[in-house]
């Protein structure tokens, strides 16, 4: 599964346009930012932007040390309190990761998925490393019935067992993260999650279909 389009309200456009370019060196035409296959589409929010939206961007593997020296070189880093700033992450997840601010107190990151792992280039760094948005934040009441309902529109099982307040929709080249509206985001907690006037379009799923939630703004398609 591949998330092919993001839609994204921003409380100043140029200002969230420039954030791609400057900080993560992302092409950026007008209002479109291209992350390797994905593109983040900005739009004006038409009240407030929502504040706690997650998004995170797949690195390869073998260049994640690459990665976080780039990063630390352009903006802060979040850490929990022991100082940890990287966080290896075993099981279902088989991968490796890194956190920092984004505009309008989003919360985005950077992973290196191990099964996804390539030849290890011996080039800088940039922002071309990027190789798509591969993760979008998704609150809800009803964790498990939007799994469900993910499964009958577009046929995406979880990657690894769900909670009753988490699940990761999709597998290593995209995913939805469903969470209780009340579960603040690692790895500060900072931020309850936010996904007001979102709208995603998938590519690769195996039937076409549509799904929204009302109460917390957001869209998902798959044509």
């Amino acid at each position: 599964m591949r998330i092919d389009k993001l839609t994204l309200p921003a409380s100043d456009i140029s200002k969230s346009a420039a954030f791609f370019r400057d900080v993560l060196d992302l092409p950026v035409t007008g209002n479109s930012i291209q992350v390797g296959w994905s593109e983040i589409r900005l739009i004006s929010a038409t009240e407030e932007a929502p504040r706690g939206v997650h998004m995170a961007f797949n690195v390869p593997y073998d260049r994640f040390g690459a990665a976080v020296d780039w990063l630390k070189e352009r903006t802060p880093v979040q850490r929990v309190p022991d100082g940890r700033e990287c966080f290896v992450l075993g099981g279902h997840w088989q991968a490796k990761s890194i956190y920092f601010d984004g505009r309008d107190g989003s919360v985005l990151e950077l992973i290196g998925r191990r099964r996804l792992a390539g030849l290890a280039g011996d080039r800088p760094f940039s922002g071309a490393d990027l190789s798509c948005l591969s993760e979008v934040g998704l609150p809800t009441e009803d964790v498990a019935s939007l799994v469900a309902e993910c499964l009958r529109a577009f046929g995406m099982a979880t990657l690894g067992p769900a909670s009753s307040g988490f699940a990761a929709i999709g597998n290593d080249e995209g995913l939805l993260i469903a969470v209780e509206p009340s579960r603040s985001w690692f790895p500060q907690k900072r931020q309850l999650p936010s996904a007001q006037g979102l709208e995603i379009t998938l590519a690769g799923v195996d039937a076409p279909g549509a799904m929204s939630d009302p109460k917390y703004g957001w869209k998902i398609r798959a044509d």
